[in-house]
């Protein structure tokens, strides 16, 4: 498979309000992706200074960590914590659940994980639906 017939492994869920935004990740969450979700979060501060976030893992393989240790993730993860005001994560493996349940006290931004069974619950806290695509 060429490199331009790779999926992303970050696909935005379109969401019924303009300040909350959803990505699914599956697969691979590559170096590319990083640029990609932080492009797609730039153009979310440009447009609303405060935004809820709810990311479903349900398809998450694993990250490359070399882009963790980038100045300029690091300068993203920053700006993140000036404009996102909540954090829903539905899924994934269960160190995830457990590293949000860690940090969520420590943090700026309202996080909470939520288990697969109860997303509807995750959307009901940032107060905003999934748009299904129309087929």
């Amino acid at each position: 498979m060429a490199s331009m017939d790779i999926r992303p492994a970050v696909r935005r869920i379109e969401t019924d309000k303009d300040d909350v935004f959803g990505f699914e990740i599956v697969g691979r969450f590559t170096p590319a992706d990083y640029e990609n979700t932080y492009g797609l979060l730039d153009a979310a501060y440009r447009g609303h200074d405060k935004i809820d976030i709810l990311v479903r893992a349900e398809g998450y393989e694993g990250f490359d960590w070399s882009p963790i240790f980038s100045s300029s993730t690091w300068k993203e993860e920053f700006k993140a914590f000036k404009h996102i005001r909540r954090y829903a994560l539905v899924g994934g493996p269960a160190w995830m659940g457990a590293m949000m349940r860690f940090f969520a006290p420590l943090s700026p931004i309202e996080i909470r994980y939520f288990p697969p069974a109860d997303e509807a619950k995750a959307w009901a806290w940032l107060g905003a639906r999934p748009i299904e695509p129309k087929a």
